[in-house]
């Protein structure tokens, strides 16, 4: 490794696009993500601490700090492969925690990220279109739950935990607003939408079921359990009128370097413009933060409000208005104010509000402020200085003082300082600045524009132009290291300018394409360029011509250094090596190991080189420069370092990129020691001011003094005045003091005399009382005395009692005692005694019981077997009797006038029918139970059906693509291979050329030997001649070649449009017949349908059929028992026989109707898989028929 190390110092810069940009770790400490890292900034004592990073990280995309402020997760792209880094914050440095890198879902890039309120918990928003929501216990890189936001692709925004719930989760995004609570291994939302979606920007919980929600339309939504309470919208205010801002102006009025709050003047009809416009656009509620009190909200471009909870239940009010100030220094004053919010956060004890805006830039306000001046308009204040809002383009330090210039696509030049960290001046203009380069002493600046090349003083508080230079796009200029001369670049050409006459010394052209580095040698003698042509030419500026060039047409190059001896040429490009170049040649090339350099730079010692890559790292490495990879590497930036520099004395190294930051490295050797100044040279102090803003000032402060005199005399006269009126005041005051002071002597003199006579009555009163008591107490005493003697003469009197009783009980226990033991041994002898015989007497009765149990079992088996056979018995003979009474009923029919004397007989009959159609009604009742107990499982399965449907289908697509993904892989083939034919045919005539002109000029060459010979030589020439201009032919068949292969390609492209067409149809022809298929497994589907629902009713009918013939017997068998056999038989035919006989036979009349009906079924079915054999279906399977158990149902 390098013994070279670059230490991060400080970074200017902010990353807007990266998703909750800015936090609090403390009341003084933030953490905001800029470059390729992550930023610990103290608010008072200015020093930063740098959390890098991830090792090939191609930029972070969200962050997310844990409420007990404890851990930092950072969502990133490292290798084109998502990852989430939970670093502790507690440690110094910072470290990982855990690394999230490897998902069991798919996913491209976590877009949101939020901790749980106890910070166990990580839940992470991927972006469309997975849109993932995924649910970890971070600590185990556990996945606990992942459910799918949304399914229409749209943006998601934000997720956030309920502070009070670790269980319950908020997305927003376009159209989404959904609530997820984590329960029994999943994520279930647990709200509904209802109304018009709206686009929903950004989120916060003020309470633990109250989430405030706002949109790109101005609406604030508050919902309460996921159900809409409360509503308003924002509008577009005016901003503080010209009179107040004037007021602020003035009052701002100093000289100081950043801008005020105040703006200039503008006319009415700007403003009505300004205000027109803004009134046309509707707010855009992008950011929300909650508080004690209420919630702060973005109310479009550079407006935050404040909103307090009112005294009703569920509203909130707007309280105060906060504004980004108008930049003074900006190009157009009226629209630098106009920034998107992207992030606002409170400080842990509310004292200060953060906001991050769209242009990069960081605001805070001071929230005590608002109680104080309530009544003007709030502002808020740069945190620091402001940043660059734009890609970084050019970078230049000097010599004599610790200054670095950078210039910006935002059109912005800023002089920087790395002593103090600090922005000393900046300035915006109308056109976009490309490079920037800072005299060696400081004082002076050349900046060149998309329309011409500047060069300007560094005043004390401004950029002022005193030169311009018609040097269009000027995109390099650097001024030499004397600061006589500058070099300044228009497209290929390189103009030298006198920095004293400003006369154009030199043009050095040479170049073919742009220039894209320039360098000064230490002596200013040489100048190094190099460009987009692959050319890296060294200039002589005596004689203004190239001293030495190396080309190389296959590489782009991007930067050029040169070592402090002059010798040796560093050149980086596009081709991944870095050039050592030395007269003319390539000494060596280092590879860069699949990274592009982008910029390098030489230390002046030369025992140093840096390089900044395409990917945003940053490279050290000793010279002479390694083989192999023997550097460090550091993470620095989010996109491509654009400039690099290094200050004179070695001590800092300076990088910017295409994210708008600058950062300052500094410099140690491998043991972490300081690289070593060669002199110790103080920098300069001196400023410039022009001789007008000196007199300016000089007038300003006779001005102020003047006015300062003046109002100290003014001062004096009103302070005597003041003495006066308060001398008058005095003696009133003392006069009237006085007065009281002896009022309230008289007053205190005759309370005096009121004490001394109320205390005398006091003393006669307490005499009184004391020889009152002192009596009661003596005869109390005499007579508690007297008391006392009677009770303890009868207390001796109990206790000889007492003694007496108790010798007596003690002697009658221990008597009931010996009594007790006799009495308790006499009962255990008899129980034990008693106990034995009853054991006896047990044991015989279980011998007793077993073979009673056995006598039992046989008795019961007989008992059995004999009923078995007699209800064989009874079985038979009532079969017999039943045919007996059937032949009597059909007797009965032709004798049915003999019957008519038999009335009684026939109203018993009748009532034994209607009770048999009272049991048929009961019957048909419990049917329909069981129908409606199977009904649920037919919707289960034709549910189940349909979702077999939807994955035929399915399938069927899946098929169908297959298909055309082989046709159209066939064709490409064919294609192919023809392609290879023809590719064949035209490498043969290449042959065949190459050997015609091989033969030529071996022929020619032949004839080259007479040329001292004429007429030799002029056969030679006619035998060529002969012989080779035959081959004009060839010329005019390969012509007519051209055309057949011409006629060839359009009669194929015909053809192929042809077969495309043909292939529609067949995929409509296809398309017709699949539903043709469909529709006709939709009817059998019907048709199996109709023929199960037949088999249920015949099942249904067969089970009525057998439980009215168990009917039948039971009363058959009744009759027998009650009526005697002597009774005539024609007192024992009962009605219902003949109406059983009627049921049965209309059951057997539908038996045989539904038999008919399934032959029908089944040889349409028949015909129709006949007709599905000749067409295969796609896979699909109809519900299986169970004709057999049907059969085996069937009565015999």
């Amino acid at each position: 490794m390098s013994v070279i190390v670059a230490q991060s110092l400080h970074i200017f810069g902010l990353r807007s696009r990266v998703a909750n940009n800015v936090c609090y770790f403390d009341e003084q400490i933030i953490i905001y993500p800029s470059g390729n890292s992550c930023v610990k900034y103290h608010l008072e004592q200015k020093w930063q601490k740098f959390i890098q990073g991830s090792e090939k990280s191609q930029g972070m995309l969200a962050l997310a700090m844990s409420p007990n402020r404890r851990y930092l997760a950072i969502s990133e792209i490292v290798q084109e492969k998502p990852t989430i880094t939970i670093y502790e914050l507690s440690s110094v440095p910072c470290k990982k925690r855990k690394v999230l890198s490897v998902f069991d879902f798919p996913v491209q890039e976590f877009v949101s990220l939020a901790f749980s309120p106890d910070s166990k918990y990580l839940v992470a928003q991927t972006g469309p279109p997975e849109s993932n929501l995924a649910y970890w216990m971070w600590e185990k890189q556990r996945t606990m739950a992942v459910v799918k936001a949304d399914i229409q692709n749209n943006p998601v925004y934000q997720v956030s935990f309920n502070p009070q719930d670790n269980t319950q989760v908020c997305i927003t995004g376009n159209g989404i607003f959904k609530l997820f609570r984590y329960t029994e291994g999943t994520l279930k939302q647990t709200n509904f939408q209802r109304g018009e979606p709206q686009n929903y920007l950004s989120h916060v919980w003020l309470t633990e079921d109250r989430v405030m929600v706002g949109t790109d339309t101005g609406k604030l939504f508050l919902f309460e359990s996921g159900d809409l309470r409360w509503e308003t919208s924002i509008e577009c205010k005016e901003p503080p009128s010209e009179v107040e801002k004037d007021e602020l102006a003035h009052e701002s009025e100093s000289l100081i370097e950043f801008p005020t709050a105040s703006s200039p003047d503008l006319s009415s009809e700007m403003l009505c413009e300004a205000v027109g416009q803004q009134q046309a656009s509707l707010p855009q509620i992008s950011a929300i933060a909650a508080y004690s009190k209420g919630f702060a909200c973005s109310a479009g471009p550079g407006v935050v409000l404040l909103f307090e909870k009112t005294e009703e239940k569920e509203g909130y009010r707007e309280n105060r208005e906060i504004r980004i100030p108008q930049d003074q220094r900006s190009s157009d004053p009226n629209q630098s104010d106009k920034q998107d919010v992207m992030c606002m956060c409170f400080s842990p004890s509310e004292e200060t509000l953060l906001i991050s805006t769209s242009k990069n830039q960081l605001y805070i306000f001071t929230m005590s402020s608002t109680e104080i001046i309530k009544g003007e308009p709030a502002h808020f204040e740069y945190l620091n200085f402001p940043l660059h809002s734009a890609a970084i383009t050019g970078l230049d330090t000097c010599i004599r003082k610790p200054l670095i210039a950078t210039c910006s696509l935002d059109r912005s030049v800023r002089i920087w300082n790395y002593e103090t960290n600090t922005l000393d001046l900046y300035k915006e203009y109308q056109e976009e600045a490309y490079a920037v380069s800072l005299h060696p002493t400081g004082l002076y600046v050349l900046v060149g524009f998309s329309d011409k090349l500047r060069l300007m003083n560094l005043l004390i508080d401004d950029i002022r132009t005193f030169k311009d230079f018609t040097v269009r796009g000027c995109r390099e200029c650097t001024f030499s290291n004397g600061g006589h001369l500058f070099a300044a670049v228009n497209g290929n050409v390189i103009h030298i300018y006198s920095t004293t006459s400003f006369e154009n010394v030199n043009n050095l052209k040479g170049h073919n394409g742009k220039v894209r580095s320039v360098i000064w040698s230490a002596d200013d003698n040489k100048l190094i360029s190099c460009g987009t042509d692959g050319a890296v030419y060294e200039w002589s500026l005596l004689t203004g011509k190239r001293e030495s060039e190396c080309v190389l047409k296959s590489c782009s190059y991007s930067g050029v250094a040169i070592s402090p001896d002059a010798k040796i040429i560093f050149a980086v490009g596009s081709d991944q090596t870095l050039k050592e170049i030395s007269d003319s040649s390539i000494l060596r090339e280092v590879p860069t190991f699949d990274v592009t350099y982008t910029a390098i730079v030489v230390s002046h010692s030369g025992r140093m080189v840096f390089t900044g890559t395409s990917v945003g790292t940053i490279r050290s490495m000793k010279y002479p420069l390694p083989l192999h990879k023997e550097f460090n590497e550091y993470q620095a930036h989010a996109g491509p370092v654009t400039k690099m520099s290094i200050t004179c004395d070695d001590q800092f190294l300076l990088t910017v990129s295409e994210d708008g930051c600058l950062l300052i490295w500094k410099v140690y050797d491998k043991e972490g020691r300081g690289l070593k100044r060669e002199k110790e040279v103080g920098y300069a102090e001196e400023v410039l001011i022009t001789k007008t803003d000196m007199e300016e000032k000089t007038q300003v402060m006779l001005e102020l003094k003047t006015r300062v005199e003046e109002l100290k005399m003014e001062n004096e006269y009103q302070l005597r005045l003041k003495d006066m009126n308060y001398n008058e005041k005095m003696k009133e005051l003392t006069e009237k003091f006085i007065q009281e002071m002896e009022s309230l002597k008289t007053k205190n003199q005759v309370l005096k005399a009121e004490k001394e006579k109320q205390e005398l009555q006091y003393q006669e009163q307490l005499s009184e009382l004391m020889e009152k008591q002192s009596r009661e107490v003596q005869d109390l005493e005499s007579g508690n005395n007297q008391k006392l003697l009677l009770e303890y003469e009868k207390y001796q009197e109990l206790q000889v009692k007492s003694q007496r009783m108790q010798e007596e009980y003690e002697k009658q226990l221990h008597d009931m005692e010996e009594t007790k033991n006799q009495a308790l041994e006499e009962l255990t002898e008899y129980y034990e005694a008693k106990l034995h015989e009853k054991t006896t007497l047990l044991e015989e009765a279980q011998d007793d019981a077993r073979q009673q149990l056995r006598e039992f079992e046989e008795t019961k088996k007989q008992i059995e077997e004999d009923e078995d056979r007699e209800i064989q018995e009874i079985k038979i003979k009532y079969e017999r009797r039943l045919r007996e009474e059937r032949e009597a009923n059909l007797r009965l029919k032709g004798e049915t006038g003999i019957m008519r004397k038999k009335e009684k007989r026939i109203y018993d009959l009748k009532k034994k029918n209607q009770e048999l159609e009272k049991f048929k009604f009961v019957l048909d009742y419990k049917i329909k139970e069981l129908k409606k107990q199977i009904e649920p499982r037919e919707n289960d399965i034709k549910a189940m059906k349909e979702q077999i449907q939807e994955m035929e289908g399915e399938l069927e697509r899946f098929h169908k693509q297959n298909m055309q993904l082989e046709l159209n892989i066939t064709e490409l083939r064919q294609k192919l291979k023809a392609t290879d034919r023809e590719m064949h045919k035209e490498q043969q005539k290449e042959r065949d050329m190459e050997a015609l002109v091989k033969r030529f000029k071996t022929d020619l060459h032949n004839c080259v030997g007479f040329i001292q010979e004429p007429k030799k030589l002029k056969e030679g020439i006619r035998e060529l001649y002969d012989k080779y201009v035959q081959q004009a032919d060839m010329v005019e068949i390969v012509g007519v070649d051209t055309d057949l292969q011409q006629e060839y390609t359009r009669q194929r492209e015909h053809l192929e449009r042809n077969l495309a067409t043909l292939k529609k149809k067949v995929v409509k022809e296809s398309e017709i017949h699949r539903a043709d298929n469909v529709r006709i497994m939709q009817e059998n589907v019907s048709l199996i349908k109709e023929i199960n629902e037949l088999r249920r009713e015949l099942k249904v009918t067969r089970t009525h059929v057998h439980d009215l013939q168990a009917a039948l017997g039971l009363n058959r068998k009744n009759k027998k028992q009650g009526i005697p056999d002597t009774v005539p038989s024609h007192e024992l035919l009962p009605s219902p026989g003949v109406l059983r006989l009627n049921v049965e036979e209309e059951t057997e009349r539908i038996i045989e109707m539904q038999r008919l009906e399934i032959k029908r079924l089944r040889d349409q079915i028949q015909g129709q898989e006949h007709i599905l054999a000749l067409r295969p279906l796609s896979g699909g399977r109809l519900p299986m028929l169970e004709i057999e158990r049907s059969h085996g149902t069937q009565p015999q």
